[in-house]
């Protein structure tokens, strides 16, 4: 068959790029919500063998065709500028260097019907893009073997094995545990599998086989082994205990399970890759506990020793890590370690689990990349700064390599204050605080309290466009980090354990009060947000707290009887609360928003996805209707074929004028 050919991935199209240069006037005003689409979203760095450049894929907004695309950039470490290697309609994301460097294979949707195959394309000597894969139902994931002979393919089951797509879907059937996942939508017995597929030619054979899911391959050093990740057991679907697994990189190669910790090892949410050591003889990973603790207990580093079986946990204890990389010795490991507020690129030395932090202060460093000279790249954010591309240097001293939002330098962005207090127990709470654009000592403002997702995750240290926009509409923003937060260890993240609403309530109204006493916050004009965990805790919060004047919960529920079965988290209950039949007082107890919902006075926009399986309409739906039987202002908002992230420019756009809206009409003052 011909292959698929990207014309618009040519030598025509590796040119020096024009970077966004700041306007050389004063910044002159605030960030709007139409900026928000003007972000450049940098991800993927990977380096090239010579150790002089890196790959990259950069996510921008077309504003005419509604859409997100992603292209790909090359930048090197003396300090030229980046340049454009695509410029399409089309997505190309997760590059990878062909072993001599002239090449680059990645992932586009550019192919018939956008379904997502490995692409590859010359660097140097001109040509188009080429499809080297023609997978049908499209490709997951992959790997490039070392000597670039073959690639690791992670596929999913043909819908429709004889390729005769019927006229109409075919009525969905399961018999399976978890029957949904978001984005992924209904889930039947198709599985991922692992494929080899021979560059030189012929079809992917497949390297797994059975009821289970596959993901995040990843080849030895010698090409001759494929680790990847999977759960199994009598069914998968009841349990977190992801393991990791080996197959020889052969058709009919022998499988072998490595780790048999009774925990999650390398959860593929994480998109933490397995990482063998250079000589072979080790391979890093994250891993978690399972079982009642779910999403509560840390991911912390791990490593396996091929020889012995043997697997430990190198230091770190209590500190969520995630996307290990080897240093050249063999003996480091480079990761990315949460501190509170912050994510830091950590040196780890194996053997003595002696640390060395690499990154420093107040970032969020989120992508790590490391070459085989010893080379290493973060793509880390700061509250001013989106994430870009800097190379570490002596001393944790960063070179930036990138700047593609320095068009943010023109605006007037609100700086940032960390805030500790206590709250009403004593326990130390954290957090962050914007004040206007505009604000004066001594005078207090409108103040939004905004409530973060998970619950497990924290406000860090990182550009956060919503905050920006509030602060640029005469807001003060107040972020808090309450119990049930990551960055503070186990203890403090599992302390909201099956009694979500009580203690991090606690702990975000202490936060009012502290804004409030620091002379900031006007009591009488309060707001309240958040989406998914942070449109929950909202619910939570009015129906708990009548101070505030208005509230917005995104993508949030609160009728947990209602949710079990209707979203992909009915394990996750059950690990945590049993089930409705045999605890009817738990699911009370942490469904009290919608089962008291007469106390709540506060007006309340509510905003969901249509096709969102994570956190589904029927929340925001019930929460409206409960308000609205009750005459209470509110507003129900559904952004049509979405799922739990927004992926269309214009709703995001949408989303935040909305909030800032809402905002305006009950904390401004009218004239």
């Amino acid at each position: 068959m011909r292959p698929a050919v990207l014309n618009a991935l040519s030598a025509a199209v590796l040119v020096l790029a024009a970077m966004s240069v700041a306007a050389a006037a004063p910044p002159t005003r605030g960030f709007r919500p139409d900026d928000v689409n003007r972000l450049q979203n940098v991800s993927d760095p990977v380096f090239a063998p010579d150790g002089k450049h890196l790959a990259y894929s950069v996510e921008t907004a077309d504003a005419g065709r509604d859409v997100f695309s992603s292209d790909l950039w090359t930048v090197a470490l003396d300090g030229t500028p980046p340049r454009r290697l695509t410029a399409t309609p089309h997505s190309e994301w997760q590059p990878v260097y062909a072993p001599d460097g002239h090449a680059l294979y990645f992932l586009s949707d550019a192919g018939e019907d956008g379904i997502t195959q490995v692409w590859r394309m010359t660097l140097h000597g001109g040509g188009p893009a080429l499809a080297v894969t023609r997978v049908p139902q499209g490709v997951d994931d992959y790997a490039l073997s070392p000597d670039g002979r073959h690639l690791a393919l992670i596929v999913r089951d043909a819908e429709y094995p004889d390729g005769k797509r019927p006229p109409n879907p075919k009525p969905f059937v399961s018999t399976r545990f978890q029957f949904m996942e978001d984005v992924t939508g209904y889930l039947d017995e198709r599985r991922l599998h692992l494929y080899l597929l021979d560059l030189a030619g012929g079809e992917p054979v497949a390297l797994t086989r059975g009821p289970y899911d596959h993901y995040l391959p990843a080849f030895s050093p010698d090409g001759t082994r494929i680790a990847y990740v999977s759960k199994r057991g009598k069914d998968p679907d009841r349990h977190s205990n992801w393991d990791l697994f080996m197959v020889e990189a052969v058709a009919g190669g022998a499988e072998t399970q490595l780790t048999r910790y009774p925990g999650s090892d390398l959860d593929p949410y994480w998109e933490t890759r397995p990482a063998w050591s250079p000589d072979g003889r080790r391979i890093a990973y994250v891993r978690s506990e399972a079982g009642q603790w779910i999403y509560y207990a840390p991911w912390q580093l791990a490593v396996l020793e091929l020889d012995t079986g043997r697997e430990y946990p190198p230091a770190l204890a209590d500190r969520f890590s995630i996307k290990p990389q080897w240093l050249p010795d063999s003996r480091h490991l480079a990761v990315l370690v949460e501190a509170p507020q912050a994510m830091h690129a950590v040196k780890v030395d194996v053997g003595s689990g002696k640390t060395t932090m690499l990154t420093r202060g107040g970032r969020y460093d989120y992508g790590l990349a490391v070459s085989r000279q010893g080379e290493v790249v973060v793509n880390g954010s700061t509250p001013l700064r989106p994430f870009e591309l800097s190379r570490v240097r002596a001393g944790g001293r960063l070179t930036a390599l990138t700047a593609h939002n320095a068009w943010l330098s023109a605006l007037t962005l609100a700086p940032v204050e960390d805030i500790r207090f206590r709250s009403a127990d004593g326990t130390e709470i954290d957090g962050l605080l914007l004040k206007p654009l505009d604000a004066v000592p001594g005078r207090r403002y409108p103040t939004i309290l905004r409530l973060h997702g998970g619950p497990v995750y924290q406000f860090s240290r990182e550009f956060m466009a919503d905050w920006q926009a509030y602060a640029a509409a005469g807001f003060a923003v107040l972020a808090v980090n309450p119990r049930g937060s990551s960055g503070r260890g186990f203890e403090f993240a599992k302390a909201i354990y099956a009694d979500w609403g009580n203690r991090d309530v606690q702990d975000v109204l202490a936060g009012v009060d502290h804004a409030v006493a620091l002379g900031v916050a006007d009591p009488q004009r309060l707001g309240v947000g958040g989406w998914s965990y942070g449109g929950i805790l909202t619910n939570y919060v009015i129906a708990a707290d009548a101070r505030f004047q208005a509230a917005v919960s995104g993508a949030g529920a609160t009728n947990t009887f209602a949710s079990y079965g209707f979203d992909q988290y009915t394990r996750e209950y059950e690990a945590e609360l049993g089930t409705p039949w045999d605890n009817p007082d738990a699911y009370a107890r942490v469904s009290r928003p919608f089962l008291q919902a007469g106390r709540i006075a506060t007006p309340t926009l509510f905003q969901c996805a249509e096709r969102d399986f994570n956190v589904p309409c029927l929340g925001a739906m019930q929460m409206y209707q409960a308000l609205r039987s009750r005459g209470v202002p509110t507003q129900l908002v559904v952004y049509p074929g979405q799922y739990h992230g927004l992926s269309v420019p214009s709703y995001l756009v949408d989303r935040l004028q909305r909030h800032i809206d809402w905002y305006s009409r009950y904390l401004m003052p009218r004239n």
